[in-house]
């Protein structure tokens, strides 16, 4: 049954990409400096014909595993940079970069071409890579990071202290965030060891020279613990869910009415 319904699920997903299944929702990104927006994360969504909306939780792990998670990646970050071409030159679009596009496409290329397609400039994309993804070959990964860093490519590790977290490579990524993952936001308000890892997490980065994106944030208490230990950016449920990119484009307009 369960090889029967991967089955299923691998061969709606090529209908998905021939037909024009996916959309992008769009996640604000804000300072805590008091400076309003800096950008948006790029978040997948699939809306199936008979099931409706279909987590990425339970497609993205089979699209990496079959490989259409390269066709969905391409597709991903050309439409991110679309739509980043219409909002104001000081908003950055993120993009999620799975290992299995960082380990087998070419990064390079790929992010050029997307680029040139669609206008903005490199330094307004932003490409989130897990520990996990960079961790698989490091040397290799170090040499594409800066070929991408070259570009004007900003840069972030996503999920950070869920992976390998080697500090041995950490200090050769050339790399300019650290996001903080939700599972140490969640409970930041009553767990010691959380607090303990999301505020090491922010001293680090900084002693590094990083910037840091808390994700997860859904309440004020959160918030303002963050603030006050020096975190650079937050997304949330508190200051938004995820946007269409219509929502998106009217939320920053909103915040940043003179963009």
């Amino acid at each position: 049954e369960r090889a029967r319904n991967r089955l299923t699920l691998r061969n709606d997903l090529v209908a998905a990409i021939a037909r024009d299944e996916f959309q992008l929702y769009y996640q604000p990104q804000v300072r805590l400096d008091g400076k309003g927006v800096s950008g948006f994360e790029a978040l997948l969504r699939w809306k199936h014909p008979t099931r409706g909306m279909v987590s990425p939780a339970e497609f993205v792990p089979l699209a990496e595993d079959t490989g259409l998670i390269l066709e969905i990646g391409r597709w991903v970050l050309r439409t991110a940079c679309r739509a980043a071409a219409d909002w104001p030159d000081d908003q950055r679009v993120a993009v999620n970069v799975s290992a299995v596009q960082f380990g087998r496409s070419n990064m390079v290329a790929e992010v050029r071409a997307a680029l040139a397609m669609s206008g903005p400039s490199a330094n307004r994309l932003e490409l989130e890579i897990t520990e996990s993804s960079v961790m698989e070959n490091p040397e290799e990964a170090i040499e594409i990071l800066q070929r991408l860093g070259r570009m004007g490519i900003s840069l972030a590790i996503d999920d950070f202290g869920t992976g390998y977290s080697s500090l041995s490579y950490l200090k050769l990524f050339p790399i300019d965030h650290l996001k903080i993952d939700r599972s140490f936001v969640a409970d930041i308000e009553t767990d010691l060891n959380d607090r303990a890892i999301a505020f090491g997490t922010i001293a680090l980065a900084h002693s590094l020279g990083l910037n840091v994106i808390a994700e997860g944030v859904e309440t004020e208490d959160q918030l303002e613990l963050l603030r006050s230990n020096g975190c650079d950016e937050v997304q949330g449920f508190l200051l938004s869910k995820p946007l269409s990119s219509a929502a998106a484009f009217a939320f920053l307009h909103a915040r940043c009415p003179a963009g």
